[in-house]
């Protein structure tokens, strides 16, 4: 017996699909056309039934909701090593999580998607329709395996599953590979630097005289990325400094103006001198006693943390496909996926005007002390930025396993089922040597001579002679002995599991027709249990370290689901109601965390004349907390802050974190729109949808600098955020999670395709020509905390902010033929500005165009065996970003950069 499985012209042509599917389905459960406009039917044998999270087989021209898919050649277009790359070039997505917007944080290892820049805990990431341990990392799937993205934009919690607030990406593998293909590639910057190296490889093969089938895929990265920032110099170094009057203004060769290299007298008498490497003074360069200044010897991290972090990384996925039996087919997933590197993290972590020092320090050179003895001082303040020691890095290990088996059959003529269960674990490890110890550095600091052997003690040690304390010496660079810098600094750990078990049973079907068409119904149950185990080093449970320690965590949730499906075509061939259908989905979540909650949409599509097909969807999306933003121990950083309440720019500490008291978001979605194929313009489909997302409660993290505006703006719950010294400079800005009152977005997302044979043109020429535009427009971003709203729209150029440009749009055009292909692409950016919260007198950002170029040539071997070389040009012109856009998850902070490479299929 063969199992009857409908698949879609729609998601096999080139490019994006822009009719779409249901919310539900995907691309194995649709229809195409034959010649003769029928419905064609694939018939395979039910090994090949494994269900993808499929709720009711739709053709995907019907869908109500909006839905791209990504082919294996979209992917390819850039020579993206990840999917999420790849999707981020997308206008409906912004790159919130990447090497570039991560510079200093461990989260730059992983490659989640974000649509609309609501955050990518509101975008639902499944690998063939069920969730994925690690994180939705997709950079732990093998894009070689991928045969397609389904990419649905807009609620979506009803029918793909609750946290589906901004949409859905449900990636796809090839299961039915036959044979091997490999993929080898390399690539820097025209710098000579964000160097890679990618190798991948995949094949399939049937066992048991086709009873089986079998993929295995992997694929390993190393990219050397870009450090330190100053090797952009229109990035590194920049900060906006205050006018005075309000105002700021972004300037470059900027550095910390209260520490130096060896140490920065900044109270007193000998304020404003530095120590050289002798412990003799020197004028520091520029000092006017502000946190930041421009040129002078001022020191700065970016001349060491980096602009790009490196990446190393492998995966690998297998796959087991069975027919148990003619009806029924079994499917078993094992993925495992490593990533992990060292480099500088942030700097200097202690640099600053806190640390006092007295006169009779035993190694303060003794023409220093007597000036200080004659003004009448007795202690002096010391920046320093420690150079010479305690710059930590971040070395961490990121390991994911998760295995899947799944059984999916069918029953009778008209019904589908299928169940699975899934577990993964995700083990994240974390050393940060060079953190200081605060008493062992407090104790080291207070240096005095031993009036018994005239040597240099610690003075904790003229009381205690068993402290084991090790005098240091800050005066100059290179001062520190090793034994001193040992035993001043540590190395905070943290061991973090956390763990998924999911599984789930659907039932899906025709079980009537009605004069229009069959009706098609699905019901289902899910369940999943996450928990999060984290362990730390003895010194973070003993609080030992000054500026950052982590703390163990452990937690949980559960969450019971049950949801309902239907589809019904209402009317067909009738005058301006050519093929009315509705669709409508309910799902009931019951956490143990925050408790139940309903979702619920409800949409319809018909063709109002041939090719013309509008669509509409209302849907209420729910979303809990999930493990990170309940749990997550202490994350430390350092920003840039500009602060309006003292006019003045400086850098603080910021200290980030879960909160397990968070209340589940709601979110109400509305999209409109149509799809056309006009039969005049063979070749020409366009898609054009609103949408319209407000969510309730929203669970956030405010970032710093909004923190600090959101406190100048009247909100006192943010002011409690933000500690200040006796001075009212601000020292840390805490940045972890809550609820917000409201987060509102609207906008409208535009998708033309043409493609047209070459010989139209050029009567001998083969192959044809294709044409892509791809386009976003954002009317509003807004946020409401109970008392300021924010709009983020146009407000696209700050360091880890939320802002999203007015306009986004792709165009592509290229010729492919049978051996030979190239395509040249533009990126659009809509003009804005740096932070449309703060007054820049230089902020405005113009718009941005960069251009790519790509080619392929494709020479065939022995039988259906293949061999192709490509080569790509990323930014061709080498456009510079704006100064200061660090961070940025839209300009390019690379520059040209150069992709060449091979691929394999036998």
């Amino acid at each position: 017996m063969t199992c009857r499985i409908a698949r879609s012209a729609l998601s096999t042509g080139i490019a994006l699909t822009l009719a779409g599917m249901t919310a539900a389905a995907f691309a194995q459960t649709t229809t195409p056309q034959a010649a003769d406009g029928k419905d064609k039917v694939v018939e395979i044998s039910s090994v090949n039934v494994t269900a993808s999270g499929s709720r009711i087989d739709r053709p995907g021209f019907n869908a109500p909701t909006p839905t791209v898919k990504v082919t294996p050649e979209d992917l390819q277009l850039s020579t993206h090593t990840n999917v999420a790359a790849a999707l981020n070039d997308l206008p409906q997505f912004r790159g919130t999580v990447s090497p570039q917007t991560h510079t200093t944080g461990v989260d730059a290892a992983r490659a989640p998607v974000d649509l609309r820049g609501l955050g990518v805990s509101r975008t639902l990431v499944l690998l063939d329709g069920r969730r994925f341990s690690s994180d939705n990392d997709l950079a732990t799937i093998p894009s070689i395996l991928i045969s397609g993205v389904e990419v649905v934009t807009g609620g979506a919690s009803a029918a793909w599953g609750s946290g589906a607030v901004g949409g859905v990406v449900n990636v796809q593998l090839d299961s039915q590979l036959v044979g091997t293909k490999i993929d080898v590639q390399g690539g820097m910057s025209s710098r000579s630097d964000n160097q890679k190296q990618y190798v991948a490889a995949a094949t399939g093969f049937e066992i048991a005289q086709g009873r089986g089938h079998v993929v295995i895929g992997g694929e390993a990265l190393n990219n050397d990325g870009v450090i330190p920032k100053t090797a952009r110099s229109w990035l590194g170094r920049t900060a906006q400094l205050s006018n005075g009057d309000g105002t700021y203004t972004m300037k470059g060769d900027v550095g910390y103006g209260n520490a130096a290299i060896g140490g920065l007298i900044t109270s007193g008498v000998l304020a404003g001198q530095a120590f050289n490497p002798d412990g003799s003074l020197r004028p520091f360069a520029g000092y006017t006693g502000a946190s930041l200044i421009q040129g002078g010897e001022s020191p700065n991290n970016d001349d060491i943390s980096s602009l790009v972090t490196p990446q190393r990384r492998y995966n690998v996925l297998g796959r087991l496909s069975w027919n148990l039996t003619d009806n029924v087919g079994l499917t078993m997933d094992v993925r495992h996926s490593r990533s992990w590197n060292r480099f500088p993290w942030f700097g200097d972590h202690n640099r600053g005007t806190g640390l006092r020092l007295g006169v009779d320090n035993a190694y303060l050179p003794t023409a220093v002390r007597d000036v200080l003895v004659a003004a009448g001082e007795t202690s002096f303040s010391l920046g320093r930025f420690n150079s010479d020691f305690a710059f930590p890095d971040i070395d961490y290990d990121r390991r994911t396993t998760q295995f899947t088996v799944a059984l999916d059959g069918v029953v009778g003529n008209n019904w589908r089922w299928g169940g699975y269960y899934s577990h993964g674990d995700n083990q994240s490890d974390l050393a940060a040597p060079g953190f200081l110890l605060t008493s062992n550095y407090r104790d080291a600091v207070d240096a005095v001579i031993d009036p018994a052997t005239g040597k240099a003690v610690c003075r904790v040690t003229l009381t205690n002679p068993n402290s084991g304390c090790v005098p240091i010496n800050l005066f100059g660079h290179g001062a520190p002995s090793a034994e001193a810098a040992a035993y001043v600094t540590g190395t905070p750990r943290r061991m973090t599991n956390t763990r998924l078990d999911a599984a789930g049973l659907d039932l899906r079907g025709e079980p009537f027709a009605l004069p229009a068409g069959d009706v098609s119904v699905a019901v289902g149950l899910e369940a999943r249990k996450e928990q999060i185990d984290q362990k730390v080093g003895a010194q973070d449970l003993a609080k030992a370290f000054t500026t950052w320690s982590s703390s163990p965590i452990a937690g949980d949730f559960t969450v019971k689901e049950a949801f309902a499906e239907v589809a019904a075509p209402l009317l067909r061939d009738v005058p301006g109601l050519r093929d009315l259908q509705i669709n409508a989905a309910a799902r009931f979540s019951d956490y143990d965390s925050s408790g139940a909650i309903w979702s619920w949409k409800y949409g319809m599509t018909n063709e109002f004349f041939d090719g013309f097909r509008g669509r509409f969807t209302r849907s209420r999306d729910i979303r809990s907390a999930n493990l990170t933003e309940m749990y997550t121990t202490s994350t430390t950083g350092w920003s840039t802050i500009s602060d309006p309440l003292t006019g003045s720019s400086l850098s603080a500490l910021v200290i980030g974190g879960g909160n397990p008291l968070l209340n589940p978001e709601t979110a109400d979605t509305l999209t409109a729109g149509f799809t056309w194929a006009p039969a005049s313009v063979p070749g020409l489909i366009m898609s054009v949808d609103y949408f319209d997302i407000e969510i309730k409660d929203v669970i956030t993290q405010v970032s710093a600098q909004e923190t600090v505006l959101r406190c100048f703006a009247g909100n006192q719950a943010m002011c409690g955020r933000i500690q200040r010294d006796a001075s009212g400079a601000i020292e840390r800005i805490n940045s972890n999670y809550v609820n917000l009152a409201q987060y509102q977005t609207n906008g409208v997302d535009v998708d033309l395709l043409y493609t047209l044979p070459a010989a139209k043109l050029f009567p001998s020429m083969s192959g044809s020509f294709h044409t892509r535009v791809l386009a976003t427009w954002v009317d509003s971003l807004t946020t409401y905390d109970g008392k300021n709203s924010f709009e983020y729209v146009t407000s696209q150029g700050l360091t880890n902010g939320s802002g999203v440009p007015r306009w986004r749009a792709n165009a592509t055009v290229g010729w492919r033929g049978d051996r030979y292909s190239a395509q040249a692409r533009a990126r659009y950016l809509s003009a804005g500005v740096y932070n449309n919260q703060l007054v820049l007198t230089n902020g405005n950002i113009g718009s941005y165009v960069y251009w790519d170029v790509g080619g392929r040539a494709r020479f065939p071997l022995s039988g259906d065996n293949e061999f192709e070389v490509y080569a790509d040009i990323s930014n061709l012109f080498d456009k510079k970003s704006p100064l200061g856009a660090v961070g940025s998850p839209y300009y390019d902070v690379v520059g040209r950069y150069f992709t060449l490479g091979a691929r394999m299929r036998f």
